[in-house]
């Protein structure tokens, strides 16, 4: 391991503390990544000297506002490779932009009788947007199937989408099930049918190399708080062709051309989607955290992830008692590992579990249709990032161990 990732954590200032007098293993990043000093410092270094509206002020904390903001978007298109750095849209999440993308492209170009296809894996952020074009349009909505390791199931893609399919949503990488889909292969599958390709990519951008024109996506979302970005900004990649037909999100001051009494024009992508003043600070802080990632190298994430994956899967597949979901290889895993542990509810789990200083999210992952699939209504997920250590891995299977005994399964 390079010796850069073995001091990782000291970065994290968050990570240095106790929880209920334990050490802190903290394995929610699926939910929400801690932030580096780095990041922190960016946020505050804007509100501390360079605090202005951006784009509209000559003076030269404005001037000096507009440029660290517009850096910030050039960083993100270079972090996953867009083509132009218009083609990047500053939102507030994932959730943001996959709405935005449904009352703007899915109302202009969705018709009655139209398909949509999603998958059972999504996250309701990529479901509930499309469930409701669809019921407001009179569209058909389907559903991939998965096969019996929790993956995407191809052959009933292909079936799944037609000539009548307009478009395919499909997350990257599930939150509960840790496969990571083949976005390339299902984009060519979907443009073979003229339909677009829709990636929620909440789940892979922090966590491995994205290259959006190698894997083809029309648009593509990400949040930047799960990548040690601040909360409350978010980026929707489209493709400019795509963005430039595409209606306006929301009016009023920042989007338009010019303003008369009974009409308006709108101005050039992406300020077209960026209505009134935006999360300046935060999307600075989002160019501070890719800063932080492109040093490490996303290669290098990607494999200490693995690396505490095949840690981590094959012992808590020997845990009496404990059902994983998702693939039982690690090389067909990412760092999300979702589990139930005998009849014990997955809230007492993460309760006991917090006793003992780790953390873990339990619920139904905002993915509903997913835990009825899969006939739960809700699992324990522990998910892992590059500042994780086999230590956590061994601090969460000494809690698993003490809550059977506790609860004497």
């Amino acid at each position: 391991m390079d010796k850069k990732f073995l001091k990782i954590r000291e970065d994290f200032p968050i990570l240095k503390q106790k929880v209920n007098n334990e050490r802190l293993a903290y394995l929610d990043n699926a939910a929400t990544s801690q932030k580096p000093q780095a990041v922190l410092d960016a946020i505050m270094n804007f509100y501390q000297n360079d605090n202005a509206n951006v784009h509209r002020s000559v003076y030269t904390l404005g001037q000096r506002a507009t440029e660290e903001y517009e850096n910030a978007r050039i960083k993100v298109q270079k972090f996953i490779n867009a083509k132009d750095a218009h083609e990047i849209i500053f939102t507030k999440e994932t959730t943001d932009s996959l709405n935005l993308l449904a009352s703007t492209y899915g109302e202009e170009n969705i018709q009655k009788g139209d398909e949509i296809v999603i998958s059972y894996m999504e996250h309701h952020s990529n479901l509930i947007p499309w469930q409701q074009l669809a019921l407001e349009k009179g569209a058909i909505l389907k559903y991939i199937e998965l096969t019996a390791d929790g993956q995407l199931d191809l052959a009933d893609m292909q079936n799944k989408i037609t000539d009548k399919t307009k478009i395919v949503a499909l997350t990257h990488a599930s939150n509960v099930l840790g496969v990571t889909n083949d976005i390339k292969k299902m984009a060519k599958i979907a443009h073979a049918h003229n339909a677009v390709m829709v990636v929620d990519g909440a789940q892979a951008v922090p966590h491995m190399p994205v290259d959006v024109q190698d894997l083809n996506a029309d648009f593509y979302a990400f949040s930047g708080h799960k990548m040690l970005g601040p909360t409350g900004i978010g980026v929707l990649y489209g493709k400019k062709q795509l963005l430039e037909k595409m209606s306006p999100y929301q009016y009023g001051g920042e989007m338009i051309d010019f303003v008369k009494k009974y009409h308006s024009t709108w101005t050039e992508i992406p300020w077209k989607f960026e209505a009134g003043t935006q999360n300046i600070a935060d999307a600075i802080g989002l160019g501070k955290a890719i800063d932080y990632l492109t040093d490490l190298g996303m290669e290098q994430v990607a494999q200490i992830e693995y690396e505490l994956v095949d840690y981590a899967l094959p012992k808590l597949l020997e845990v009496p008692g404990l059902t994983v979901y998702g693939p039982k290889k690690s090389n067909k895993h990412n760092g999300v590992i979702s589990f139930n542990l005998a009849n014990i509810h997955p809230h007492d789990v993460a309760t006991a579990f917090d006793m003992d200083g780790v953390s873990v999210r339990a619920g139904h992952h905002c993915a509903q249709p997913l835990m009825e699939y899969l006939g739960v209504s809700a699992t324990v997920r522990a998910s892992f990032y590059f500042y994780n250590t086999k230590e956590d891995v061994d601090q969460l299977l000494r809690a698993i161990f003490e809550t059977k005994e506790f609860f004497k399964v």
